[in-house]
């Protein structure tokens, strides 16, 4: 382990070539992939499905998309927002808005209705590219504002024909009109680095998804960062069947194979039981995971190809402990490269030397490396302890606090939401001296004497499940007109053997209406997408608040779903009765023991 310590500070050194960015620059992302388009020409870059599409080939289709945006009077700073799946059309339609300094919003499959509406409304784009199977979706989403987008429909080859919305036009035969050459580069000038590319949606610590601000410069250090981890070059292939609208996917996934040259192959969605008969299928010799669908992998009922494959190297974060090991050993997989970090945070760790249940490694010596520390923090209060100067306490070795990350021009830029008002309740300022000014990541970690960092859990009013974050507030806030429900409260509950934690729902039962089961699941499903819907539901007897009238769920989170401690009635989300049915100690016990799926 000393040996795999010492390699991996050398390894932190030599990668601090990835600072060499710097947000007044004018490289941009639109540069760095016309150098490989020039670089790699008719090599392999994307492959989808039975589809392979060269360097150029997707060259001429981003160019095309440029022109498009140019004939719409689209320019730098411009909005467009991008409702597709994962398809190569996705990646060609931000390069080519890209190559105008047009900022691409990358909207979440999984919304519907009002929470579409809003991440439409906050992306202040006036055009929406959606790919054809997203209509349905899309017609869920009413606003004013929604209405009022003009509609290019991207057709999907598995769809077939495709009936267009009103005033909505067919995006490909506009493109097969417009040119496939470059357009002329003086249109990004005056282009920098730290100018915006993605809007990138997240929860955030409370409300509605808001839109991050993700720009050039972050993307090239994160992709300059994990080719250079993984090792990832010209012969390798990266398998992605993470969605193309988060940062894991769509920045980590596609810039490795933008920044070292290779290959990218992507699925449509995740699929545990064809996962690695397609990694085969691609030769993909590196993947991005989620601990979450690690999980499934495992699930999976063994075969004996489970270690016949060409990966190399795996990357991501949120893999367990408890799973790490097993699923290391039963695939072969030479070599785990777990993170930490979060779209709009300004920090990041990563851990090289591949100790099980680390997020990041920092030794001491090279702490000066790393802008990020861990501070005393009271999760039932939910404040910062601060000593009797006034200042932060830094936790010790093995304390658990939130992770801070120092705001600066540069490695430790913050560059917050579309929101200034979202962007300013995530900065904690006098900090460790008067008016220095640290980003807040809502997380809970610890770390020890050797430099390993471990995450603990998520503050507040967030939790992480099904690989998306949940804020409870929005859960609460969508469930309000379901009749019979007062004093809501949402909040995450541990399921052992389960990533993240499951929503609960806890409300006191208004007085002569009768809780129906089967109602709440219509009504969650029309509201809310799968990984945001309550599993468990608690009817209680009275709700305790704070003296700011604050809902308590510290306590409801410890006491879970054991129906043995827990003397009011719970429920259970079950797909198969289409309901919520009694959760009785047997299903309980089922659960516990990872025998029934949630």
């Amino acid at each position: 382990m000393l040996i795999d310590r010492i390699r991996s500070a050398a390894h932190l050194i030599q990668g601090a070539k990835v600072l060499r960015h710097r947000p007044g620059g004018t490289y941009t992302v639109a540069d760095r992939f016309e150098e490989r388009v020039r670089q790699r020409g008719d090599a392999p870059f994307l492959l989808f499905e039975d589809r392979t599409l060269s360097w150029n080939e997707v060259e001429s289709e981003a160019n095309r998309v440029a022109h498009w945006a140019m004939a719409q009077g689209l320019g730098q700073g411009d909005v467009v927002a991008l409702l597709m799946e994962n398809r190569p059309e996705y990646v060609a339609t931000w390069l080519g808005l890209a190559k105008l300094g047009v900022v691409s919003a990358l909207i979440n499959t999984n919304l519907s209705g009002k929470a579409l509406d809003h991440a439409l409304e906050t992306s202040t784009a006036e055009h929406l590219v959606v790919g054809a199977e997203m209509l349905e979706a899309l017609s869920t989403a009413s606003s004013e504002e929604t209405q009022s987008l003009r509609i290019w429909v991207s057709p999907d080859s598995a769809r077939g024909d495709m009936a267009l919305p009103a005033g909505a036009k067919d995006l490909e035969a506009e493109l097969a009109d417009a040119p496939d050459r470059a357009p002329d580069p003086s249109l990004r000038e005056g282009l920098r680095a730290g100018d915006v590319l993605f809007y990138i949606y997240t929860s955030g610590t409370t409300g509605n998804p808001k839109a991050a601000r993700f720009s050039h410069v972050r993307f090239l250090m994160a992709g300059d960062a994990f080719a250079w981890a993984g090792e990832f070059g010209s012969d390798d292939v990266e398998y992605l069947a993470l969605p193309l609208y988060h940062s894991a996917g769509g920045v980590v996934a596609v810039g490795r194979v933008l920044c070292g040259g290779g290959t990218l192959a992507i699925r449509r969605r995740f699929s545990a039981s064809q996962f690695w008969d397609d990694v085969r299928r691609y030769d993909a010799t590196c993947f991005q995971y989620i601990g979450e669908f690690c999980r499934y992998l495992m699930a999976q009922p063994e075969r004996p190809d489970d270690r016949n494959h060409s990966i190399k190297v795996v990357s991501g974060n949120g893999l367990r402990p408890d799973v790490w090991e097993s699923f290391q050993k039963r695939f072969g997989i030479p070599k785990i490269i777990e993170f930490y970090g979060a779209t709009e945070g300004n920090t990041i760790m990563v851990n090289f030397t591949g100790k099980v249940g680390a997020v990041g490694y920092y030794p001491p010596i090279l702490s000066f490396l790393n802008n990020a520390r861990i501070v005393k923090f009271d999760v039932a209060s939910e404040t910062h302890l601060r000593g009797p100067d006034g200042f932060c306490i830094e936790c010790g070795p093995d304390e658990e606090g939130e992770m801070l990350g120092r705001i600066s021009n540069t490695a430790g830029r913050f560059e917050g939401y579309t929101s200034a008002e979202a962007s300013e309740k995530k900065i904690l300022r006098d900090v460790f001296k008067k008016g220095d000014a640290w980003f807040r990541s809502g997380d809970l970690l610890s770390s020890d004497r050797e430099g390993y960092f471990y995450f603990v859990d998520r503050i507040g009013d967030t939790f992480r499940w099904k690989g998306e974050n949940v804020s409870t507030q929005e859960v609460a806030e969508l469930l309000s007109d379901f009749p019979g429900l007062t004093m809501i409260n949402v909040y995450g509950v541990e399921v052992p053997g389960a990533d993240g934690r499951a929503g609960m729902l806890a409300f006191v039962p208004e007085k002569g209406v009768e809780f129906d089961g089967a109602a709440l699941y219509r009504h969650v499903g029309a509201k809310l997408p799968a990984y945001a819907a309550p599993l468990f539901v608690r009817a209680l007897q009275d709700a305790e608040v704070t003296g700011t009238f604050k809902l308590r769920k510290v306590d409801l989170q410890k006491q879970g779903f054991d129906p043995e401690f827990v003397s009011d009635p719970l429920f259970v989300r079950d797909e198969s009765a289409a309901s919520y049915v009694p959760l009785t100690p047997e299903l309980a016990g089922e659960i516990r023991a990872g025998r029934r799926r949630l």
